[in-house]
């Protein structure tokens, strides 16, 4: 199994959207990429919330799962998606080898070049160092709270065909 790191927004969306893949495994929300170690939803200092997928290699790419996290938020806003504003919601990307940069790079070249989006792709690539796992009533938010705020949703088709 491989794990991929990203953040686009409110993590209750995201993991509702990866976990339907075909490929993943297991999903967890959490916080990364801040400055406390004890990091909590009150307090989460640089953190960004986000998305710890597991996924089968076999049956997913590093590539599609860049592929779909592209599509269902919008990388050209910093520190915001929806009515969420803050770098706790920025689009960011922590790779956990150096393959996964150099993909999220590559990715993010082909994002800006598609002409999809009016300005500039701004996500960010971080190392990934380590990942708190979210309070449990964040886990399967969606799951839990169908109605619940979410601010993903599909905004086009595959960047690889």
């Amino acid at each position: 199994m491989n794990q991929a790191i990203f953040a686009g927004g409110c993590f209750w969306g995201m993991e509702e959207l990866f976990r339907a893949l075909p490929g993943v495994v297991d999903t967890q929300v959490g916080y990364t990429g801040g400055r406390n170690d004890a990091p909590t939803y009150q307090n989460h200092p640089g953190h960004a919330e986000a998305l710890k997928i597991t996924f089968d290699p076999s049956m997913t790419t590093y590539r599609e799962l860049l592929d779909y996290f592209f599509r269902f938020h919008d990388p050209t806003t910093k520190n915001r998606q929806g009515n969420d504003v803050g770098d706790s919601y920025r689009s960011a990307i922590f790779y956990v080898a150096e393959q996964q940069k150099n993909e999220a790079e590559s990715f993010v070249d082909l994002v800006n070049t598609s002409g999809r989006w009016p300005r500039r792709v701004v996500t960010t690539l971080e190392p990934f160092t380590k990942f708190f796992l979210a309070e449990d009533y964040h886990q399967d938010y969606l799951q839990k709270n169908p109605d619940g705020y979410t601010c993903h949703y599909s905004r086009g088709g595959s960047y690889l065909t």
